[in-house]
């Protein structure tokens, strides 16, 4: 029920005199904004009946003043404070209606963030005055808590960004570092735990920023060749109160509470310019940076939830509502709410914060969590929608990388294949297709083809590029590649439900032994089906993006949804133990064959040519054939119980005039096949560039003129037909003569 003792705001404060001249201000630009006199406030409340900034001392314990801002432009609360400097620490309270069902939980006991904050100071504590209502009533968030939560959450810092900005504006490293999405390889990492128990960093900078600036860190990186980082969300999140009640952490990050601030558990000192360094330092070395953002919902989860910052502060305006009972949130997300991107200020917000990551600190793209939340209009999902058209008509954003996650779990959640053009895609129809093929299943080669090609029947309708796919096996959310080869089945008990968390389907198989096992020859077709994998990622058209850790064999002991595993169980193993040194070499080498071949990631769709032209006809062409080395006819794909072929990708591979042809043959079959190399004119000798044979077992030719190839690299011709091993696969080149 509405309290009107607390519609307007209280001036007979406890608090010594406020020594600070207050002036109007200005209601742009939203957030706090220091100059040489002192800061502009600025917050966005349409509802609210009052609004007042609290302003706290260098520790963040005591709240020294309150102070009241009276204007409003456009209902845009603001108020200049002349003499506050850069690093006062702040919050607000704000004044309104608690009116549940009409969607109204203003409770001014709660100290808020501010949506705008560039820097969270302090820990958040679960506490029962973090709720509007109070816990355990009849009436559950009807009811309206007094409880001051001010000692339970942690306050908002004033940042003087104006250095950061000249910095930027002075760098001349970013641009150089800028390069076509379809040339990149993206290495999707977790920010803490790439560097938590790395034995070459200092304690102090592991599992921060630093930590990933560092000499081994980078250097890493360029060594294993990876063009781009992908962080996990690296803005300040909190952790959900189910989880802290298990003494679990919300360890993924997917639960942002400040949408500028960067997260402060990974900072090693009190100067945010340490996220711009390491972003410097990336750029320096090569390699770009794009961020998983999440504004799709908020860490204030559901109705249930606590009272952070955008509940509080108007409640109506930033969250999509249930238009019959506005007590209850939209939930496309599975998070507990939605933010509503469709309002104005939530928009502005959006954009606001994405320009600022990308021109005061330095990022060169986004992935969009659920991001079929922020094209979903009151009729349902548009690739028109206000998000992208706003976006998209942005001088700055739509110059970045913009990935969607192309799914929620809203109406009409699933959306591969109908974002923007400026968009690329996580494609899950990759990653299931090539995890079913290799595994064995029947029936696979047909889509296996289409997910080699580029998954055009998806992208290219729209005019789309093969780089519009984001080719991955695995990601954060499921299986390491380790355990994909290692697990039929989930095991997620330490995550505290019952092992009911996580994807129940994963296209994995152990092969004879679930998790690990010593049998000699369960680790060998393992390692088999790991390069397998990785061989068919970085040969296939789009953009490939392998999760960190993959290239070294690194486990999560079959938990699928490790996201709230804040220990070993997550980071990167850099001991002896939990290194595969030969996989991280194999992955190496893979890395530098698709440099080394730029048509592997082909600006435009590769077509169909007659097959009866010669390859030296097109500029680029990709040709499939049977493992007796028959051209690919309907009957061929139609042959359910095949698990082999070749394919032939052919034209201007380094991009200098020279013609040149790549041979794949594939078998995914469980035992040895026999292959016979297509016949093409105009072609030298076949030679060997990479197999994932097992060296024990190596085929055998079966003619006895020549010999097989022994290795990488390896310069060894192919011989007229071949026995090539279950499970494995064989890449050879060769030159086409004029």
């Amino acid at each position: 029920m509405a309290t009107e003792a607390w519609l307007t705001p209280k001036h007979h404060f406890p608090y010594e005199l406020i020594p600070y001249e207050l002036s109007i201000g200005s209601p742009f630009p939203l957030g706090a904004t220091v100059d040489q006199g002192g800061v502009n406030f600025s917050l966005f409340s349409a509802h609210a009946t009052g609004v007042e900034l609290c302003l706290f001392d260098d520790a963040g314990h005591s709240e020294s003043h309150r102070i009241a801002l009276s204007e409003q432009t456009q209902q845009i609360w603001h108020g200049y404070v002349h003499g506050l400097k850069a690093g006062q620490l702040y919050a607000y309270r704000v004044y309104g209606p608690y009116e549940p069902q009409l969607g109204h939980r203003f409770n001014p006991h709660k100290l808020l963030l501010d949506p705008y904050a560039r820097q969270l100071v302090g820990e958040y504590q679960h506490h029962r005055a973090n709720y509007g209502y109070e816990l355990n009533s009849s009436s559950e968030d009807l009811s309206f808590s007094t409880l001051d939560n001010a000692a339970f959450m942690p306050k908002c810092k004033v940042v003087d960004i104006r250095p950061l900005i000249a910095a930027a504006k002075a760098s001349a490293i970013r641009p150089l570092v800028r390069r076509p999405l379809a040339q990149s390889i993206i290495y999707e990492m977790h920010l803490k735990g790439f560097t938590a128990a790395h034995p070459e960093i200092d304690d102090k900078r592991r599992g921060t920023f630093a930590g990933l600036a560092s000499k081994p860190a980078i250097d890493y990186l360029v060594e294993l060749g990876v063009t781009c980082v992908e962080l996990l969300p690296v803005q300040a999140f909190f952790t959900e109160p189910f989880l802290l009640e298990k003494q679990l952490t919300n360890y993924w990050g997917y639960n942002s509470i400040g949408f500028f601030a960067p997260e402060p558990s990974y900072l090693s000192s009190a100067d945010i310019s340490e996220f711009r360094v390491m972003v410097d330092a990336l750029h320096s070395a090569g390699i770009e940076v794009i961020l998983d953002v999440v504004y799709n919902h908020s860490a204030e989860g559901s109705r249930l939830g606590p009272t952070l910052s955008f509940r509080g502060i108007d409640n109506l305006s930033y969250y999509r509502l249930h238009p019959n009972d506005k007590r209850f949130y939209i939930n496309d997300t599975g998070c507990g709410n939605t933010l509503n991107i469709n309002h104005p200020r939530m928009l502005q917000l959006v954009l606001d914060s994405l320009r600022y990551w990308v021109e005061v600190m330095g990022v060169d793209g986004f992935r969009f969590d659920l991001a079929a939340c922020l094209g979903r209009e009151a009729y349902g999902f548009d690739p028109g929608s206000g998000f992208f058209d706003a976006l998209l008509q942005d001088p700055v954003l739509c110059q970045v990388k913009l990935i969607a996650e192309p799914w929620d779990i809203g109406p009409g959640g699933y959306q591969l294949g109908n974002f923007p053009v400026a968009f690329s895609e996580w494609n899950d129809r990759y990653r299931d297709t090539m995890r079913r093929f290799w595994r064995g299943d029947h029936g696979m080669l047909p889509e296996f083809a289409r997910r080699f090609h580029g998954s055009g029947d998806f992208f290219e309708h729209s005019g789309r590029p093969p780089a519009a796919s984001i080719n991955f096996l695995t990601s954060h959310d499921g299986f390491t590649l380790g355990d994909l080869v290692s697990y039929t089945h989930r095991h997620n008990l330490a995550n505290g439900e019952d092992n009911r968390d996580g994807h129940q389907e994963n296209f994995s198989y152990h092969y004879g032994v679930e998790g690990p096992t010593s049998d000699p020859n369960i680790m060998a077709i393992r390692a088999r089906q790991q390069r397998n994998l990785l061989t068919t990622l970085l040969l296939s058209q789009g953009v490939p993006m392998l999760l960190s850790g993959d290239e070294t064999g690194r486990t999560q002991l079959g938990n699928n949804n490790a996201y709230c595993q804040d220990n070993k169980l997550n980071w990167f193993d850099w001991s002896s133990l939990g290194m595969d040194r030969e996989l991280l070499a194999f992955t190496r080498t893979l890395i530098a064959l698709r440099k080394r071949f730029p048509l592997l990631c082909a600006r435009h769709f590769i077509h169909e040519q007659l097959a009866a032209q010669p390859l030296a006809s097109s500029c680029a062409r990709l040709d499939w054939f049977s493992r007796q080395g028959d051209q690919m006819t309907k009957s061929l794909w139609s042959e359910s119980m095949c698990r082999s072929l070749s394919v032939v990708l052919s034209g201007d591979l380094a991009l200098k005039g020279k013609q040149q042809a790549l041979l794949l043959m594939v078998n995914a079959d469980d035992n040895p096949l026999v292959f016979t190399p297509p016949t093409l004119a105009h072609l030298s000798p076949w030679q060997c560039l990479i197999h994932t044979q097992s060296d024990s077992q190596l085929g055998t030719p079966l003619d006895t003129q020549s010999s097989p190839c022994a290795g990488p690299l390896d310069a060894q011709v192919l011989p007229t037909r071949y026995q090539l091993q279950d499970r494995s696969l064989m890449l050879f080149h060769a030159d086409l003569i004029l």
